[in-house]
């Protein structure tokens, strides 16, 4: 068993800018999906002179609506927590519209990997103008913005932990509405795991994540994601243990009672914590056929 509980509960009009904290405001995109919920949270950070966390899909509607939410402001910086297709795209515009630099861990660098994958997921145009370390700080007025490097779902996923409210922009690493993809070539597995251990040695009040609501206490939800990848890489293990060789089997097998409009989504999370089980020396692979190692 797992304490891992979803919070569908997320009542929120596209295109409205909200404050959701004294210095955070909210702008979710219309690109609602089985992936991204309700849409992309775009944040804005600070007052007069603000951080963009996100822009998020290429829409204009969503640059208007930011836009018209920084009326009278200055941008003065446009953070990307990762360049997956709906959250990086609109960056160049945004930036054509303010002047801000773009600031991020990263570019993604091509893997030439075909097979499973979301199609068009990531944004290959991406490339930061500065890029940042874990643990660099970001300041403006009122605010300081801290990075918390977190590869996993992404190689270049990075966090941004709000300084002066113990909040982090956690990105798509932990989100509150249901599990993260971590999706072959880019999205590792065994970074995974060590990337949620990390934020377990944090002390963050809140979570604002890119997708669904935010959570506090968010420590016991980490946890819980940590479980229930356990549970699914033993079960996983277990299967191939039985006979199943192959990921179809695989899914077939642990994710029955899922919908199986996302049964592509299970089967990349299926390959990477094969993956893993592989680097760890309990499976061997050969062909994309798998095989329990010896005891």
């Amino acid at each position: 068993m797992t304490d891992l509980h979803f919070d569908r509960d997320f009542d929120v009009r596209p295109g409205e800018a909200v404050a959701i904290s004294p210095l955070v405001r909210r702008v979710l995109a219309n690109n609602p999906s089985p992936f991204t919920f309700k849409g992309t949270s775009t944040f804005i950070v600070g007052r007069g002179q603000v951080a963009v966390i996100d822009p998020g899909p290429d829409d204009d509607a969503h640059l208007d609506a930011l836009l018209h939410a920084v009326r009278g402001e200055t941008v003065t910086h446009i953070l990307v927590t990762h360049s997956h297709a709906d959250h990086s795209p609109l960056t160049a515009k945004l930036q054509k519209a303010t002047g801000a630099r773009t600031h991020a861990y990263g570019a993604v660098a091509p893997t030439g990997e075909a097979g499973l994958r979301l199609d068009s997921s990531i944004d290959h145009y991406f490339d930061p103008d500065i890029r940042l370390g874990d643990r660099d700080t970001l300041t403006g007025p009122g605010w300081s913005l801290e990075s918390v490097f977190t590869p996993g779902h992404m190689s270049n996923h990075m966090c941004f932990a709000l300084k002066e409210e113990k909040a982090l922009f956690a990105g798509d690493h932990v989100m509150a509405w249901a599990t993260s993809v971590i999706a072959p070539p880019d999205g590792d597995m065994g970074q995974y795991f060590a990337s949620l251990r990390k934020l377990l040695d944090r002390d963050d009040d809140i979570y604002f994540p890119s997708h669904g609501p935010s959570k506090r206490n968010p420590l016991p939800l980490v946890r819980g994601y940590l479980a229930h990848r356990k549970m699914r890489e033993a079960a996983i293990h277990a299967r191939v243990a039985q006979g199943a060789r192959t990921i179809p089997e695989i899914v077939a097998a642990i994710y029955a009672d899922v919908d199986p409009k996302l049964h592509a989504a299970a089967a990349l999370s299926t390959r990477a914590h094969l993956d893993h089980l592989v680097e760890q020396g309990k499976l061997h692979v050969t062909d994309n056929t798998y095989t329990a190692a010896a005891p």
